[in-house]
């Protein structure tokens, strides 16, 4: 739960440091972008909304290697190393996207993730505890899941929903925020702008809607996760991407990746009552069930 509460807030402070940074520009160049402006609003919640979330998207394979300390195979030094390689050229091809960066990251769970700015420029990165628990067969999928991440583009997907979701947000917080301050506002006031009541207003509003937001984006996060496992399935074979998953489900307490990365993982943590609103993969139980009853 603290891992998404962190992933909802650092969303909220994207765009906090971006309506700093718009607001320099505005005393500056002299930019009327004021908060009882509709026009002003709607600019402000564009720019805040998708900007974030595009920031976030390009700067995604940069994150990955830095927090999760993902050694690239640039040249493979291991018989491992070049059927990790070769596996995810050939998959890759398969679904014809480009090559993507292929990389390994220390964890003793069984984890993989992809990232990336688009089909073409991707990274999939597994961890060592994935090569060391798993067998090729079942690694082959989990690359095929990863992969089916890639070539569905749901990096892409993602973005340009937390984006529009953003977009609400900020106007909804800033027509509440307007509206409690009218409330509050005496009725001979004529000073013109906004008070006190729009700011808190707006930022009570927009922590809570940003909340609802984050739900919404782990709901699609989970239904596409089915997608990359029938991707999977397609790539390396049903039995195996099976496999895979109830290898997964022996994993006893596999740690979620950390921030943005858990949505594009093979395997998510467990949740409960309004947990699972906030998981970022379904039950593991859910997902072999449906490529099991498949046809």
């Amino acid at each position: 739960m603290m891992r998404i509460i962190m992933l909802a807030l650092t969303n909220l402070a994207v765009m906090a440091v971006l309506f700093i940074t718009l607001n320099i520009i505005s005393a500056v160049f002299g930019i009327n972008l004021g908060g009882g402006s509709m026009g002003g609003i709607l600019i402000m919640a564009l720019v805040f909304g998708f900007g974030g979330s595009f920031i976030s998207l390009f700067m995604s394979k940069w994150m990955a290697k830095r927090s999760m300390g993902v050694e690239i195979i640039d040249t493979p030094r291991t018989s491992e190393e070049r059927w990790l390689v070769e596996t995810v050229r050939k998959q890759a091809e398969k679904v014809g996207i480009g090559m993507p960066e292929v990389g390994i990251f220390h964890s003793p769970d069984p984890n993989a993730f992809a990232t990336g700015a688009s089909r073409n420029n991707s990274l999939v990165a597994v961890s060592s505890g994935l090569l060391q628990h798993m067998s090729a067969d079942e690694v082959e999928a989990v690359l095929g899941h990863e992969i089916g991440h890639v070539a569905n583009g749901d990096m892409v997907t993602q973005t340009l929903l937390q984006g529009v979701l953003n977009t609400f947000v900020i106007i909804f917080a800033r027509l509440i925020g307007l509206a409690v301050d009218n409330f509050f506002r005496s009725s001979d006031d004529e000073s013109g702008g906004v008070g006190m009541g729009y700011f808190i207003g707006s930022i009570i509003a927009e922590i809570f809607l940003g909340f609802v937001a984050t739900a919404i984006v782990m709901w699609f996060s989970r239904y596409r996760e089915f997608k990359a496992d029938i991707a999977g399935a397609e790539l390396a074979g049903r039995p195996k991407m099976i496999n895979a998953l109830k290898r997964l489900q022996q994993a006893h307490a596999v740690n979620d990746l950390p921030g943005e990365m858990a949505a594009f993982g093979i395997a998510g943590g467990l949740g409960t009552g309004l947990r699972k609103i906030f998981m970022t993969h379904p039950p593991l139980e859910d997902r072999i069930a449906a490529l099991e009853n498949a046809r």
